[in-house]
């Protein structure tokens, strides 16, 4: 399934650094039709209604704001700290060495919102995860998590689940 999706995705090997099979997705938002598909598929998969869909940055923006359209709902960034004007609220997560902070505006979110997770791929699940405590401490019903992309050797999904965040992607690649 989505075998055409999975055709646009380039792979560079040893992209950051050696190891890594860095799977590209500008090949798929360069085809028009493919991306459309992309979000026509995603869109169906998310469970409704929908009140927000949470985008985390940079590339989970693309498809929030494109899923946002057919799904009737806000678009709610969330991003890096220090990257949102007034008021925010922030959450911290490990990273493989060190820690980073993801933020949203405090008031972005009403409390019972039902919100749908996006990005463009999963892999330890450590920016989503840190993501859904934030939409949490926001008072917001994350309902789902969707990815365009699964690295499930990477376990990033199965965390989210035992979070108890329901997980849809389009594609999985193996490996790193």
């Amino acid at each position: 399934m989505n075998e055409d999706l999975k055709a646009l995705i380039r792979t560079i090997p040893d992209f950051p650094k050696p190891g890594i099979q860095f799977r590209d997705i500008t090949t798929l938002l360069l085809d028009a039709h493919g991306l459309a598909t992309a979000v026509d598929r995603m869109a169906a998969a998310a469970p409704e209604p929908i009140d927000l869909v949470a985008g985390i940055e940079a590339r989970g923006f693309l498809f929030a704001a494109a899923l946002a359209v057919p799904l009737k709902a806000g678009c709610l960034l969330i991003r890096k700290d220090g990257k949102l004007p007034g008021a925010t609220i922030a959450e911290d997560y490990a990273l493989e060495y060190g820690e980073d902070r993801i933020a949203m505006h405090a008031d972005a979110c009403a409390p019972g919102a039902r919100v749908l997770l996006v990005d463009d791929l999963i892999a330890t699940g450590g920016t989503a995860r840190a993501a859904v405590r934030l939409l949490r401490k926001a008072g917001a019903e994350v309902v789902q998590a969707q990815f365009l992309i699964d690295l499930p050797d990477l376990g990033g999904a199965g965390a989210l689940a035992a979070d108890g965040v329901p997980v849809a992607s389009l594609l999985a690649f193996p490996g790193h």
